[in-house]
């Protein structure tokens, strides 16, 4: 869309304050005689500064001004990208003065925080040097509690990675003060422990009785890698070439997307799983069976599988 008017915005330059090889000046005013046109002809610039780091990296290296558009001005589908015949290049902004305007937050020096003392991007939380935090003190990447340096940790005070509880060193723990792997109890120096204080991994259960089999047998277990495959999903997209009239008719939202998502009844699921179970070889179905404590029953109540 075209219009005529004066705006105000921001617009960065490399280093030497060069953009697409043209040269500009502080305080200097430039035109063309053309019409612009947004990614073709004219001066671009964004109204929001955050704006302009779509498509510039987030570099303090790079020069960053205060400009003012005059005359036809040519805007993008999103209403982010501008683009101008005149343009006057008023102040440069300070490194400081850009990274007050990126962040909500105070003392940041990363981008997009609206916490304070952030060192990395995208934290809500106060004194990250990570990324995607939400919460504080995080060294990490993507945490959402307290004191983390690994990453990926809703819980605190955690050094290993993707942990759910408190003071955990290892990876993968949904209790507290675990050195281990894959815990769901507290204080565990093992793998896979449900309980509380234990140094080695836990014998599992398989079809309702202890077995002699460990998380880790059963993770490497040849019979894990059949069921693989087996898992189907609830939701199946079904294509528009692929939709029946009644289902056009129920799901009107096919026209906008293309597709719609149909959910499986239990039936259904049961039904590719026994398709898939008939396809295995013979010596694929005695491994599944040859599992610790196999009950046919059980295997039929949970898998659908006969």
């Amino acid at each position: 869309m075209n219009e005529q008017n004066t705006v105000r915005g921001y617009k960065i330059f490399g280093p030497d304050w060069t953009c697409r090889g043209f040269q500009y000046q502080v305080g200097k005013y430039y035109e063309i005689p053309e019409k612009p046109v947004v990614c073709e002809r004219g001066f671009h610039f964004c109204k929001n500064l955050l704006d302009c780091y779509e498509h510039y990296r987030f570099d303090e290296n790079n020069k960053v001004a205060e400009v003012t558009a005059y005359g036809d001005i040519d805007i993008d589908e999103y209403e982010k990208k501008y683009c101008t015949n005149k343009i006057k290049i008023e102040k440069e902004l300070n490194w400081n003065e850009v990274l007050n305007m990126v962040n909500t937050g105070k003392n940041c020096t990363g981008f997009r925080n609206t916490g304070d003392c952030n060192t990395g991007n995208w934290n809500t939380g106060d004194w990250n040097t990570g990324n995607r935090n939400t919460g504080d003190y995080n060294t990490g990447d993507c945490n959402t509690g307290y004191c983390n340096t690994g990453n990926r940790n809703t819980g605190n005070w955690n050094t290993g990675n993707r942990n759910t509880g408190d003071c955990n060193t290892g990876n993968w723990n949904t209790g507290d003060c675990n050195t281990g792997y894959y815990n769901t109890g507290d204080w565990n120096t093992g793998n896979w422990n449900t309980g509380c204080f234990n140094t080695v991994e836990q014998k599992i259960f398989l079809f309702n009785k202890l077995s002699d089999w460990t998380m880790k047998d059963w993770k490497n277990s040849e019979a894990r890698s059949i069921f693989y495959d087996i898992r189907i999903s609830p939701v199946q997209k079904i294509n528009k070439k692929d939709m029946t009239e009644k289902e056009k008719e129920q799901h009107p939202e096919y026209q906008t997307t293309g597709f719609y998502l149909k959910e499986l009844r239990s039936e259904e699921i049961a039904e590719e799983r026994q398709k898939y179970w008939n396809q295995l070889s013979q010596k694929q179905k005695d491994i599944v069976m040859a599992i610790p404590n196999f009950d046919k029953e059980i295997f039929k109540e949970i898998t659908g599988i006969d």
